[in-house]
């Protein structure tokens, strides 16, 4: 199992032979787009790896609409490369689903099989509206399982219980957890501290944080978050797999 941070909550993953690209967002802006420009917050680095530069994508993996997750132009790129894509519920209007090889929403508690990858959809604590209006929309974590491998993707959370139904047995190989954006945004982001142990309510071998250094959304210094994950981690540093945009993770 491979995993490279690309930046914000991209992450490279690679189970089993299988190529899996998590909330793809390559844009130098997101937000609306308003004739040639695109009006809203500018990346503060450039990904890892550029978008023309990804090998073969075989699953895009959505966790919800908002538009640092859900960046259209990047998802209108890797159109042509036929991935199939697994998606939040009501959000597959936002894209043109005849050019991939197959688009498929999953509500709470839904799963879905890709070659030897099953991949669940489970509720966490945030919302789903791109728009304000459109609150129809999902917003999901997943678990990954294929063979002896397991992954957690927890998309964006705020602090919630739903984790601790995840635990089983066996640990999650890697847990990917948002830990940015939560100053002002407490209710709808978790912070280092909450994401470390959400997690460990799951259970997992290693930690991988995302979703900060990428895209100033909040209050909170860029390099705090991080800081505050080795802090939570303690004597368990060696468990974080990921510090910095563009490192990678092998088990």
């Amino acid at each position: 199992m491979h995993a490279a941070w690309i930046g914000h909550s991209t992450v490279l993953l690679k189970i089993d032979g299988i190529t899996i690209l998590t909330d793809p967002v390559f844009s130098r802006r997101v937000g609306i787009r308003v004739g040639p420009a695109t009006v809203g917050i500018r990346r503060l680095v450039e990904p890892a790896l550029s978008i023309r530069e990804l090998p073969r994508i075989d699953v895009i993996l959505l966790s919800h609409a908002h538009m640092d997750h859900f960046d259209i132009p990047s998802l209108r790129f890797l159109e042509g490369r036929s991935p199939t894509v697994v998606t939040a519920a009501g959000t597959s209007d936002l894209l043109r689903v005849q050019r991939y090889r197959c688009v498929r929403e999953l509500r709470w508690d839904e799963c879905v099989t890709v070659g030897p990858l099953t991949i669940r959809a489970f509720r966490v604590n945030h919302w789903g509206a791109r728009m304000r209006t459109d609150t129809h929309r999902g917003y999901n974590g997943y678990t990954i399982e294929a063979g002896s491998h397991r992954v957690l993707f927890g998309g964006d959370t705020a602090l919630t219980d739903s984790f601790r139904a995840l635990k089983n047995h066996r640990p999650y190989d890697l847990a990917i957890m948002p830990v940015g954006a939560y100053d002002p945004w407490i209710h709808y982001h978790c912070t280092p501290e909450q994401a470390w142990r959400m997690a460990q309510d799951a259970g997992f071998e290693f930690f991988f944080p995302v979703h900060h250094q990428t895209l100033r959304l909040s209050r909170e210094p860029c390099l705090e978050p991080i800081e505050r994950v080795e802090d939570a981690a303690g004597r368990h540093a060696d468990r974080v797999a990921v510090r910095q945009i563009g490192q990678e993770f092998h088990l």
